[in-house]
């Protein structure tokens, strides 16, 4: 048992508030502070190191820019590559699998070794891979790379261990798979071509066998040259040259002719017997025109020619299109006989694949389904019927339907919320599906023994809000819900809709959901919030709509009066007690307010219906809350949210203040400035100030106390940028500067490069100068979505680093800072280079107030409910809300709320700022509540009940709340709890109701960190950040001592900071890139156990036989079966090739990868086919052995006959 002891008090430094302790109160990691509390804590911690590893799980959604696709007949498994070098194989439901070559080169190709449980993989940077898929986690077994040519294409023939590799040079090289050595055998351009031609036939574009005899290879360069190669004699069949250039190039089975496509939208067919000219050429979309010319068409970019027992032969082709029709969508069209059918995509065609029922080339194909592989979508159309249905896809390939914008990760939900989600989902899906089985059903996959239940929420930039079921490392969309059907549709040239130029008005920047309650609430980009409620019945609803005025606005002259200025109140709803006259005598009005045109411009951005409205079971808006315009100025983008349905209360905050709503009552209970929340415990000691006042430059950065350094200067080593009116840059490319010191080079802000790329001229007395944003000028930008992060700068010439961490804030939460400071003053943050470098870190030498003094924008970065105690002198806790703010102060906000049902509805709930302060550095990110036996505390909430279901007279529906008093299980402990606190800088426990700081530990120097969560491990509970720099820590609690700190992932852009959230089972997850959502596990037992959790990829099957072709057609169809590959290239034969054309690599984890395979039936299987097949090679060596020792012993025997007749008569003298 470890047992924590508080020192005596006194002997660390208080800040200037007196009451507050210092944020450098302690540094090392896990050190007590030296503050005093009232006994002693005793928790066993039970977390150790060895209870945490950092690997990924599984990889959702759809591939990130595809290149390339493959399948194998016999396993049934698909391959989809990508232009990052990732590959993805998938099966059954399940069978999941995402690889990434280390080179990160795009994959140009691939070829599955059919039926062997192993994939080629032809990538960019001219190097094959072979990999081993008998695993559960495939590996590499050997690497090829080649060092003077560049692959173009590959081809693999069924049962061969030779591939064949066509470069760009215009040559076919083959490699032994087994082995991955290049063979002495090369087929050169100049060889395949006539010795008369002049010119290059340029690169290959197709390698195919003969189906008629494996001997022949079918060479098909981009000029439009094919050759028909004899690999037994060294020579060329029959060249043919066309005009046009080959794009691809299709067999009939039999091997008597096959297909081309061309650049100029053609298809020929071409004949062995005679191929001095196609015997048939047409354009299937080009028509004939008035004056007896064809369209010219787009070229053909792959062709499929697929014979069919009892039907016409199926030519399948992408592209051919004319030109002249112009907005076209990407075509596949199927011609079935006579019939065509053109199947028009959404996105454009990466590569499409016919799935036959053989892996025989020779054989009836038969196709029955169409694998297309889009850019953003992949599609199987089932060919067995003629209106050519799509099968319903069952992996989450939609999740990019709309870019991302925010996500959420709960796990250990309760049992029942998964099947009703999904009983209601199911109502809304479509329909005309192809009735048939999925077709892509390999491998095999089983429900693990660890596996609860777990919901994903995403929202989106058209407002849709996506339930996932992440149970059991799988992904399944439960329910979807769109937002934008609160608000009326905007009609053009109406209103502030004519001066807008929004593209994403309904994006959703961050979501709050109580499981237990069902409750759940959405933040727009638009600045509004919607809460909803969940029912299992449909109902007729009208929406009450709530406007706020939560814009930081007073006087213009300064008085120690505005500080005591009430809580500014703003209702337009009928429900709300405030009369509107009180709204305007506590809001100084701005100028323009007075006149009719200002009162017009106190309007939200979007209009909600106002009419009853129909809604369906599922989530049902219950309220809308919309944050006001004043005086031509959007609001703030809120920062902040939370929701506690025990309390029926409603926090939201931006950088101008904080407003709490009672969503029972539909009331505004708190709309409060965050300087009014502080009151007389400011520990900055700032005046209310009007933030149009001040036009003059500020003297730059000073320190609040002796021990302390500037708070804004430990905030100016993160990342941060301006929103204004300037131009856009996309990251990753325009933020290079800015992610340096992401990635751990931290610097201040005046040390950072421009990022604009223009030199820093040093301001005059007055400052920049900004010119004011008209009304007219878009407020809004493109939604942040997560899949591509855009940040505006201004266009200044004092384009340095703001010191504040507002500006990453809008970053990470997609804030538009359209401040009064930015737009028509010298913003607080801006100073010459030499000031800064002058006053950065040492004591200013001005008696005036710190330029952080004047800054008025501090903005809520978190928000919590729960039952704490707002005073040191309270003796029971009571409902608080406790607030976190960008500059690392921490306020408590008790709360009085009525218990009793029918007193709850009707009488108001009492809140006030208790003046509890607080401080650590950085950003405040997040709270988390731990009895004093170390256990989470719950926040309180109200057990679901449905509204909408019928009355029961017997039993009075009534609220049903469940509460987790901090007192409940301190019998022992007496009273008390504790409240862990987390910023970007520095992670501190305290003792409530005292206040007493137990333990700090400051997380980071160089970097700062994003995500931080209070979190359930191996039945304990630990702290888990994610930091800027890549690294993911975990921290004990209480006592923060560091148990895991890994160098994961270095923060390439935005979207991964924006998306990464923590839960409960050492779980994680985060947008890899804008389609894809990565999950990992922090956990040790996770991480063990992820073998049993994953699927199979390869299952041992049978190879179907080959039919009996007959005896004519065996004796007449040519001697493919007496082909030997091995005698033609292999060492003996064709000698090694050149050492300097290709370098052989082996793989780093081919032995081990055997040794994981060896795990589990499968695996067992796998090596005693790998042991029988070593015992069948030893055996048939062991064979030949005897059989070449008997061939010498009859030999020596016949000649030791033949020298005994020879000499059996002669005399002695004869010899």
């Amino acid at each position: 048992m470890k047992k924590f002891r508080k020192v005596l008090d006194g002997l660390t430094t208080s800040s200037p508030g007196g009451t507050i302790g210092s944020p450098s109160c302690g540094s090392a990691a896990g050190t007590p502070t030296a503050t005093p509390t009232p006994k002693e804590i005793d928790i066993q911690e039970t977390l150790v190191s060895e209870n945490f590893q950092l690997c990924k799980t599984v990889r959702h959604g759809f591939p990130y820019q595809p290149t390339a696709l493959a399948f194998d007949p016999v396993q049934k498994i698909l391959a989809i590559g990508s232009r990052t070098g990732g590959v993805r194989i998938l099966g059954r439901p399940g069978v999941d699998c995402y690889c990434q070559h280390e080179s990160g080169a795009a994959v140009l190709q691939l070829q599955f070794l059919i039926n062997e449980g192993a994939l080629v993989t032809a990538c960019a940077d001219d190097t094959l891979h072979l990999w081993n898929l008998r695993q559960r986690r495939p590996a590499v077994l050997h690497s090829l790379k080649f060092n003077r040519e560049r692959i173009t294409f590959c081809h693999l023939p069924f049962q061969s261990k030779w591939l064949y590799v066509g470069t760009e040079r215009g040559n076919t090289h083959i490699v032994n798979i087994e082995s991955f050595i290049l063979s002495g055998y090369v087929i050169m351009w100049n060889k395949a071509i006539e010795l008369s031609t002049k010119t290059h036939p340029g690169p290959v574009v197709h390698l195919s066998d003969s189906p008629k005899d494996e001997g022949k290879l079918l060479i098909g360069f981009e000029s439009g040259t094919v050759v028909q190669w004899d690999l037994r004699l060294k020579k060329a069949d029959f060249r043919i040259y066309y005009d046009e250039a080959i794009h691809s190039v299709g067999w009939h089975h039999e091997g008597k002719q096959f297909m081309c496509s061309h650049s100029d939208g053609s298809l020929t067919m071409w004949n062995l017997r005679n191929t001095t000219k196609p015997f048939q050429v047409t354009f299937p979309h080009g028509k004939i025109q008035k004056d007896g010319r064809k369209e010219s068409c787009k070229p053909i970019l792959k062709v499929e020619y697929k014979t069919s027992r009892n039907s016409e032969p199926f030519v399948i082709f992408s592209g051919g299109l004319s030109y002249d029709k112009a907005g076209r969508r990407p075509t596949l069209t199927i011609m079935h006989g006579k019939a065509i059918t053109v199947l028009e995509m959404d996105y454009p065609i990466v590569e499409f694949m016919a799935l036959c029922e053989t892996p025989y080339n020779n054989e009836v194909q038969e196709p029955y389904a169409v694998v297309v592989l889009l850019e953003k979508d992949l599609i199987v159309v089932d060919l067995t019927q003629s209106n050519y249905p799509v099968f319903e896809n069952p992996y989450p390939m939609d999740v990019h339907e709309s870019p991302v914008t925010c996500t959420a990760y709960f796990a250990e939900c309760p049992p029942d919320i998964i099947p009703i989600l999904y009983s209601i989902g199911a109502k809304h899906k479509k329909t005309g599906y192809s009735q048939k089985e999925w077709p892509i059903a390999g491998g095999t996959w089983t429900l693990g023994s660890h596996t609860y239940p777990e919901i994903i929420i995403t929202g989106h930039a058209d407002g849709s809000i996506k339930f996932w079921d992440a149970s059991a490392i799988t992904l399944q969309m439960l329910y979807k819900l769109k937002t934008s059907k609160v608000f009326e549709k905007p009609k053009p040239g109406e209103g502030r809709a004519a001066e807008l130029v929004e593209e994403d008005p309904f994006a959703v920047q961050m979501v709050s959901w109580c499981p237990q309650s069902r409750i759940f609430c959405v933040v727009g980009i638009s600045a509004h919030i919607i809460l909803y409620r969940f029912s299992k019945y449909d109902a007729n609803t009208q929406i009450v709509s709530l406007e706020v005025r939560l814009q930081c606005e007073t006087e213009d002259v300064i008085s120690p009066s505005e500080n005591e200025n009430n809580p500014c109140f703003s209702e337009s709803s009928p429900h709300s007690p405030q009369p509107h006259h009180q709204q305007q005598q506590q809001h100084p009005p701005s100028p323009g307010s007075g006149t009719p045109e200002g009162n017009k411009d106190s309007i939200p951005h979007l209009k909600v219906k106002d009419r009853m409205v129909r809604v369906p079971p599922g989530y049902q808006a219950e309220l809308a809350i919309q944050l006001l315009w004043i005086d031509g100025e959007p609001p703030q983008q809120i920062t902040s949210l939370d929701i506690n349905s025990a309390y029926g209360l409603l926090a939201f905050g931006n950088c101008n203040g904080l407003a709490v709503v009672d969503y029972l009552q539909k009331t505004i209970l708190l709309c409060m400035s965050t300087l009014d929340l502080y009151g007389a415990a400011d520990p900055y000691q700032r005046l209310t100030r009007s933030p149009r006042r001040n036009r003059q430059s500020t003297s730059g950065l000073t320190e609040l106390s002796d021990n302390q350094q500037s708070i804004d200067m430990e905030r100016s080593k993160s990342p941060t940028s301006v929103k204004g009116p300037g131009r856009k840059l996309s990251l990753p490319t325009d933020l290079k500067t800015d992610l340096d010191h992401v990635n751990g080079h931290c610097t201040s802000p005046t040390s950072q490069p421009c990022p604009a790329g223009k030199p820093r001229i040093p301001m005059g007395p007055e400052g920049p100068r900004l010119t004011r944003r008209g009304p007219g000028r878009p407020p809004f930008r493109k939604a942040q979505s997560a899949a591509c992060m855009e940040i505006s700068l201004p266009v200044s010439h004092t384009e340095v680093g703001y010191a504040s961490r507002r500006a990453m804030l809008q970053q990470l939460h997609g804030v538009t800072m359209y401040s009064h400071d930015e737009h028509h003053t010298s913003a607080p943050y801006c100073w010459s280079e030499r000031e800064s470098r002058e006053n950065s870190f040492s004591r200013s030498r001005s008696s005036s107030v710190s330029s952080i003094d004047r800054d008025t924008k501090e903005a809520i970065t978190t928000l919590q409910f729960g039952e704490s105690y707002g005073r040191k002198s309270d003796a029971l806790p009571t409902p608080c809300l406790w607030v976190g703010t960008s500059l690392g102060v921490v306020l408590l906000i008790p709360m009085s709320i009525p218990t009793d049902h029918e007193e709850r509805m009707e009488e108001p709930v009492t809140i006030g700022p208790s003046g509890t302060v607080l401080m650590l550095k950085g950003s405040v990110l997040r709270f988390g509540f731990l009895d004093c036996m170390g256990a989470i505390i719950q926040s309180p909430f109200e057990v679901w009940r449905d509204l909408n279901a019928p009355q029961d007279p017997d039993r009075p529906r009534r609220r049903k709340l469940v509460h987790f008093s901090p007192s409940s299980s301190q019998d022992s402990c007496g009273e008390g709890h504790l409240a862990v606190v987390c910023s970007e800088r520095q992670a501190k426990v305290f003792l409530m109701p005292s206040q007493s700081c137990l333990f700090v530990h400051n997380i980071t120097e160089s970097s700062f960190v994003l995500r931080a969560d209070v979190v359930s491990v191996c039945n304990s509970v630990c702290l888990a950040c994610f930091c800027a720099n890549g690294h993911v820590m975990t921290l004990s609690l209480p006592s923060l001592r560091p148990l895991m700190d890994v160098n994961y992932l270095p923060l390439t852009d935005m979207r991964i900071a924006r998306t990464f959230c923590f839960t409960n089972g050492g779980q994680a997850l985060y947008l890899s890139s804008p389609t894809e959502i990565q999950r990992i596990t922090y956990s040790q037992e996770m991480c063990d156990n992820l073998q049993e959790m994953l699927g199979e990829l390869f299952t041992p099957i049978e190879t179907p036989e080959a039919q009996n072709r007959g005896f004519l057609k065996g004796f007449f169809g040519g001697n493919s079966h007496n082909f030997d590959r091995e005698e033609l290239f292999g060492e003996a034969a064709a000698g090694k090739a050149s050492r300097s054309l290709a370098q052989h690599i082996p793989g780093q984890v081919g032995m081990e990868g055997m040794k994981v395979a060896a795990s589990g039936a499968v695996g067992e299987l796998a090596r005693a086919r790998i042991a029988l097949d070593e015992r069948g090679q030893r055996l048939g060596e062991l064979e030949e052995r005897t059989a070449l020792m008997m061939t010498s012993a009859e030999s020596f025997s016949k000649h030791a006959h033949e020298l005994m007749l020879k000499c059996k008569d002669k005399k002695w003298y004869q010899f």
